[in-house]
């Protein structure tokens, strides 16, 4: 499997500080399972969220991190990541750098950076 180019990108440590929940957990209303999924999540979006925040604050200013790497090094799950990073970014807390970097398939994927760098 080939290696995600982060050398260098980990922060030095991620706090356990806590942001409020940003948002209801979405579902597909047509589905049993996502619902029961959302239903699952929702009480501990606001320490996911509180943990993407985290990482993202421990790189100097403008550095960022994709979504997969994010997923890589946090750990999390790429459902649970991704819809937590989006909670962040609706809230104004977190914003599309501007940048790209390759994906472990070779796609181009946004850095996420907090609001403010």
């Amino acid at each position: 499997m080939k290696q995600l180019p982060l050398e260098g990108l980990r922060p030095a440590s991620i706090t356990r500080q806590r942001i409020p929940v940003l948002c209801d957990p979405k579902f597909q209303r047509h589905s049993r399972t996502s619902e029961a999924a959302a239903v699952s999540i929702a009480p501990h979006a606001g320490t996911l969220e509180a943990k993407i925040f985290a990482y993202l604050s421990g790189f100097p200013e403008g550095e960022g991190a994709t979504d997969e790497e994010m997923q890589f090094r946090i750990p999390m799950n790429a459902n649970s990541q991704r819809p937590r990073r989006v909670a962040l970014v609706n809230a104004g807390l977190v914003k599309d750098s501007g940048r790209t970097r390759p994906t472990i398939s070779g796609n181009q994927a946004v850095v996420w950076v907090v609001v403010g760098e």
